[in-house]
């Protein structure tokens, strides 16, 4: 947190939810010059499996495999993806709405047997 110049305060803060959900908390910080609330929401999503892709096709081909991005928050989203390694693509931006699912098209076209 910056509390005015360039003096900064860590405020470790530990987190344990038990339960899938949004997690709201205010924290107030005062001074003999200052007070300042901070808020804080933290999103839980339910414990999932990772996840693994796997394309195996013939060199020069296309495959594309829509990835299910879900909101459960309160919010809407905007993720910008970066996308690493040679012949993957996808959109760079994509948005989902509070309580909607968009897929995220990922495509891989090789340009080389590996």
């Amino acid at each position: 947190f910056f509390l005015g110049g360039i003096d900064a305060v860590e405020f470790p803060i530990k987190f344990t939810p038990k339960n899938p959900g949004s997690y709201h908390c205010q924290i107030l910080l005062k001074s003999p010059c200052d007070i300042r609330v901070y808020e804080i929401e933290c999103v839980v999503n339910a414990d999932q499996a990772d996840a693994q892709l796997e394309f195996l096709i013939p060199a020069y081909q296309t495959v594309t495999q829509e990835i299910p991005i879900s909101n459960i928050s309160r919010e809407d989203w905007k993720f910008e993806a970066v996308l690493e390694g040679q012949g993957f693509h996808g959109p760079p931006v994509i948005c989902v709405p509070v309580g909607g699912t968009v897929p995220y098209p990922l495509t891989f076209k090789p340009t080389a047997e590996s």
